[in-house]
């Protein structure tokens, strides 16, 4: 027995009276082990101080005393499952006692009083010591694993620094005894579980353990009997392979692969997802590793996992995949021939927003071979992918995009994209520059419905640079127009959404959101002079009253009354001149737009005014009274705001008409008279877009 001070051994009949209370209160340390921080903190650190104290007094091969240390260290376990009681079990100096109860005490007389239970009770408690938080995996037997950024480092530096690891390691080696009991098993699996949460993230304890001949146990129990511990040691591999390169390469020298990859086939999800874990992070930035567990025949059993029942493992699977085909044509093109495509297509449906992820990143991995691009397409690859782009989550965005845009060098797949009117999706500028050469020559010599769908794409897409060169040089426009008059109503609902997305792109086709200012610059005599008998030199006769004017006025405001009053009419030298044809209040307020430059127009007289406007060649007028009628536009008067438009020569109340028809088809479709509209405005809307799109180009040039 280990020499102890005085002060550490407790007399035999005090070890008596410790055994009797401790069977009789167990219940009670039960009851203790429920308390939460909410409750009486004193009282919680009172029991826990107790169970240390019962720990450091304890450690001897006694019966008694083995009974009490595993009775608190179950108390103190259960405690530690709490993230929020963790700080407090530390703080109270448990780390040091646990981990000496992680070896047994030597006994003279061979007496081995629950062998293996306290050391693995104490591997189990000082693994959840390391966690802040405890995730479980998703399988029936309960493991600690460590949950991703859950560690706290001054936890695992201290547990490590008290001397766990040298213990851990050794009790991995409990098996070679030739014992293979439930208990043995269950010390050497806490024990793999406890390396797995220390090493986590932790780069230097991942050393220490590789220097503390860890490495080798590990891998010796992926082959063992037992799935638990299979499963344990190999978690912890998986961890001590991530991002240290010295861990990697021993676990390969120490001919870990073969093992390994036969866990890739087991039935057990729980084998297999570690396994594939373990391969990737060996993998990971290791391209020399990666040659090995290709050669070692990981590919087909990795694929095979693609069709797990277990999405984790799928998931890993997926991601594997993806850094096997980087920088490797050859494994790409074996990835795909070997029949990856289609699990990882279907994955792409998963409601698993991670597996869906690594998916879409494997299928962006194997997109970047030419030989793989219309295999992935014609797999049914392109639909999928374009629907992850509406997602929310920007990593899925990402590699969903990555993907489609390796998928868009392939010709067919271009093809594609038109057939299933997708393009519009992919609002990155890069991968119209990537594809557009190969669009305009499909636009150009492709069947008469691909050419259409192309153009239906490049109006949405399109960047105002390319626009002339799309629509106007390549014969786009005519392309959409003339689906526009199809008989199919889908057609013309699709073409029409397509040409006022193309309208609407450039500020100059807009629908008329403010009144425009007068088009003729001039200074106006004002307010005050409006039918103002002075200076008045003629006067107009409107519904039987006068009306004073100024001749200076008016031969300043337009054409028209420059030819009345300064040309050969009659009116020139009369003194009263008679207005047959306008309303008082109508001609009131053309004289008011003349004197001001500006007038308020109300709905109810703004197409008398606006034929007045045209009367007189007022074009600052009519642009008001367009303006104000447009904004009364609606499905069942835009056939005569239309009429109205022609009738005055008003260019922007038409204009507001063509946008108008093109954003409400889909209701306008429904009307009778619908079909002859579109035959009505055709004509005026090839002018009108032709005008603009290169008017757009022009205005964009440096002056």
């Amino acid at each position: 027995m280990e020499n102890q001070s005085s002060h550490e051994q407790p007399t035999r009949s005090a070890r008596k009276n410790l055994k009797r209370k401790l069977e009789e209160d167990f219940e009670e340390d039960r009851k203790v082990v429920a308390l939460s921080p909410r409750d009486n903190h004193e009282d919680l650190v009172r029991n826990i101080r107790t169970q240390v104290d019962i720990l450091d007094s304890t450690f001897s091969p006694i019966e008694a005393d083995r009974l009490a240390a595993k009775t608190s260290i179950h108390v103190l376990c259960e405690l530690a499952k709490n993230e929020e009681i963790v700080n407090l079990i530390v703080d109270c100096g448990a780390v040091a006692p646990l981990v000496r109860h992680l070896q047994a005490p030597s006994s003279s007389t061979g007496s081995k009083p629950y062998e293996h239970e306290v050391e693995k009770g104490s591997a189990f408690t000082l693994g959840l010591l390391a966690v802040k938080s405890v995730q479980w995996a998703p399988v029936s037997t309960v493991v600690l694993v460590a949950p991703l950024s859950a560690q706290e480092p001054e936890h695992q530096q201290l547990i490590v620094d008290a001397g766990a690891l040298p213990h851990l390691v050794g009790l991995l080696k409990r098996h070679r005894d030739g014992q293979n009991s439930r208990a043995v098993n269950g010390v050497i699996r806490r024990a793999a579980d406890a390396i797995t949460n220390l090493a986590h993230e932790n780069s230097s304890i991942k050393t220490r353990v590789r220097i503390e001949g860890g490495i080798p146990l590990l891998v010796e129990l992926v082959d063992f009997s037992d799935l638990k511990v299979q499963r344990a040691a190999a978690g912890a591999l998986r961890t001590l392979a991530f991002k240290n390169d010295e861990n990697k390469n021993q676990i390969v020298e120490c001919n870990a692969l073969p093992t390994l990859i036969l866990m890739l086939r087991s039935e057990d999800a729980a084998i297999h997802y570690e396994a594939v874990g373990v391969i990737g992070n060996l993998v990971h930035s290791s391209p020399h590793i990666k040659k090995e567990v290709l050669l070692a025949g990981a590919l087909q059993p990795v694929i095979g996992l693609l069709s797990s029942c277990c999405s984790e493992s799928q998931r890993e699977a997926a991601l594997l995949l993806g850094q096997f085909a980087a920088n490797d044509s050859d494994c790409k093109v074996h990835i795909v021939q070997r029949g990856a495509v289609q699990p990882l297509i279907e994955m792409l449906q998963s409601p698993d927003t991670q597996l869906k992820e690594m998916s879409a990143f494997a299928l962006g991995r194997l997109a970047q071979d030419t030989h793989n691009q219309a295999g992935i397409g014609h797999s049914g690859g392109i639909v999928p992918l374009l629907k992850l782009l509406d997602s929310k989550n920007g990593s899925l965005q990402h590699n969903s995009a990555f993907a489609l845009y390796g998928l868009a060098d392939n010709e067919d797949n271009v093809v594609e994209f038109v057939r299933v009117g997708g393009i519009q999706k992919l609002q990155e500028g890069e991968f119209i520059v990537q594809v557009l050469s190969h669009l305009l020559y499909l636009m150009r010599i492709g069947e008469k419905f691909v050419q259409r769908r192309v153009a239906m794409a490049l109006a949405h897409l399109c960047s105002p640079d390319d626009r002339k060169a799309i629509f106007i040089d390549n014969n786009g426009l005519e392309l959409l127009l003339e689906l526009l008059e199809s008989t199919n109503v889908k057609q013309q609902q699709d073409v029409s959404v397509a040409l006022y997305k193309l309208a609407t792109k450039a500020s100059s086709l807009c629908p008329m959101d403010a009144a425009p200012p007068s088009p003729t610059p001039q200074v106006y005599l004002g307010e005050q002079y409006v039918n103002n008998l002075t200076l008045s030199d003629v006067t107009f006769l409107v519904e039987g009253k006068r009306f004073y004017a100024h001749r200076i006025c008016l031969l300043a405001s337009s054409d028209a009354f420059r030819a009345m009053f300064d040309g050969g009419y009659r009116e020139k030298d009369a003194k009263d001149v008679e207005i047959p044809n306008i309303r008082w209040d109508v001609f009131e307020l053309m004289m008011r737009y003349i004197y001001t430059g500006s007038v308020d127009v109300n709905l109810d007289i703004a197409q008398e005014l606006l034929r007045a406007a045209d009367q007189y060649l007022l074009e600052g007028l009519k642009r008001l009274c367009e303006y104000a009628i447009a904004q009364d536009i609606s499905a069942e008067n835009v056939s005569l705001m239309y009429e109205l438009s022609e009738s005055f020569n008003a260019l922007s109340l038409k204009h507001a008409c063509i946008l108008f028809i093109l954003e409400k088809f889909d209701k306008l479709s429904a009307m009778p008279w619908c079909s002859h509209l579109i035959q009505r405005v055709l004509p005026e809307m090839r002018n009108y877009f032709a005008r603009a799109l290169s008017r757009r180009i022009q205005t964009d040039l440096p002056q």
